[in-house]
């Protein structure tokens, strides 16, 4: 029987990802969210966890070190899927990738007019696609954090992130402007280990898609 590795994503989308998987009969053995432990082992012994950055996920599983992965879409679509196969949206995670501005920033005048929008984000490659796709010529600043400081101490016109509830603008005076796409997290499997531990990783697959309520 083959043994494998499956990558989880840190932070929020850890702790809807959990759940998910006991209910797949996938349960580790130590609380990755409190183990130090890099691997971590499960009750199933042909399934160990590692626990990575969101933006390490597709890696690892792209280059065979995972063979399969839990990761949001928002780093699929900034990665890229090359070499990932991706069957299940697993409906967890869900949010949404918006352009957000100061209240009394006038977007759509801007945009009408053709200024040279500033946009601060992490999702670069993303953003890019994005504005080109409407023609709109903007200049973007990446970063890694505090995305709404940006507008507020004058780095940027706009930015491009994540938005859940949308709390987190309105505590900072920031509004959706415009929204690029809803967000949700995504199983990807490496092709070649579908292919060589298609014993083990079919069963998994359909194991999760069941937990989930969705269709492999």
């Amino acid at each position: 029987m083959s043994t494998l590795t499956l990558a989880l994503s840190k932070g929020r989308l850890l702790d809807e990802t959990l759940p998910l998987l006991a209910r797949a009969g996938i349960v580790p053995i130590d609380d990755p969210r409190a183990s130090r432990k890099l691997i971590v082992a499960t009750r199933d012994p042909g399934v160990s966890l590692v626990i990575l950055r969101a933006t390490d996920v597709p890696t690892y599983v792209q280059y065979g070190a995972a063979d399969l992965g839990v990761v949001g879409k928002d780093v699929l679509l900034e990665h890229g899927t090359n070499n990932l196969y991706q069957p299940l949206d697993l409906g967890i995670g869900r949010c949404r990738l918006v352009v957000a501005a100061r209240r009394d920033y006038d977007w759509v005048r801007s945009v009408q007019r053709g200024a040279r929008i500033v946009v601060a984000t992490k999702y670069v490659n993303t953003a890019r696609q994005h504005f080109a796709a409407k023609g709109m010529h903007v200049d973007l600043i990446k970063l890694y954090g505090s995305m709404e400081l940006a507008p507020l101490a004058g780095l940027a016109d706009a930015i491009v992130d994540l938005v859940s509830t949308g709390h987190t603008l309105q505590a900072n005076d920031l509004v959706a402007v415009e929204e690029i796409v809803p967000i949700s997290a995504r199983l990807i499997v490496n092709p070649g280990a579908l292919k060589l531990k298609r014993d083990a990783a079919k069963p998994l697959i359909d194991a999760i898609a069941d937990a989930a309520g969705v269709t492999a």
